[in-house]
């Protein structure tokens, strides 16, 4: 089997998100670079892309939040830096 670094799947991707969230305090965040680098090691800026549209479609499902400077944002919307976090219990978002 190869072993090269290579795109993850799409639920590879959300599943390392949810892992390294499970790992931190409930209201703790991460950021999709983590995610990248967990996927692809050193090649981890080649996932950057997939690490954010995972998060976007974590945000859809309802399962986490995306963040900038504190305050949940728009995942379509939001340019720049992000966080990721789990979605408070209540299910509320923000």
């Amino acid at each position: 089997m190869d072993e090269s670094p290579r795109a993850a799947s799409d639920r590879d991707m959300e599943r390392v998100i949810l892992e390294l969230l499970a790992q931190r305090a409930e209201a703790a965040t991460i950021c999709p670079s983590e995610a990248a680098r967990a996927v692809a090691g050193q090649q981890w800026r080649s996932q950057m892309d997939a690490a954010r549209a995972a998060a976007r479609r974590l945000v859809a499902a309802g399962v986490v939040d995306i963040t900038q400077r504190g305050d949940v944002v728009d995942p379509t919307t939001a340019r720049g830096p992000i966080r990721i976090r789990r979605r408070p219990a209540d299910g509320a978002a923000g």
